[in-house]
């Protein structure tokens, strides 16, 4: 299988590159603050799964996978403060939210299913 392939993989990837067009049209400060912190966290979900799957072992996978997780609730917080301070609206807030509760369940069951199924 390719990273490419991966569901998780993919879905964080486009999140990333909404958050990325949202931040874009920011004032400076906004950007300097917020949006270099919310960038940063929805960029390292899908490069932290990219790391993990390069790894070849299960127990760096998980490693990695976890700090993907910890990046994606750190991209809610930081959203949610986007949200609060008026940079973002209503329906991208709530879409991204959205997005997010979804890929964080398909991330957990990605977690819990690597080890599992050992050829050993």
């Amino acid at each position: 299988m390719k990273l490419e392939e991966l569901n998780v993989y993919t879905i964080s990837m486009a999140i990333a590159e909404k958050v990325w067009q949202i931040v874009m049209s920011w004032d400076y400060f906004a950007k300097d603050t917020i949006g270099k912190q919310v960038v940063r966290s929805s960029d390292s979900i899908a490069a932290n799964i990219s790391e993990g799957f390069g790894r070849y072992h299960f127990k760096d996978s998980k490693h990695f996978l976890y700090y993907s997780r910890g990046s994606l609730c750190e991209t809610q917080t930081w959203l949610t403060k986007a949200y609060n301070r008026k940079l973002i609206g209503k329906d991208s807030y709530d879409q991204l939210m959205v997005e997010l509760k979804e890929l964080a369940i398909k991330l957990n069951n990605y977690i819990n299913s690597i080890g599992k199924y050992s050829t050993s």
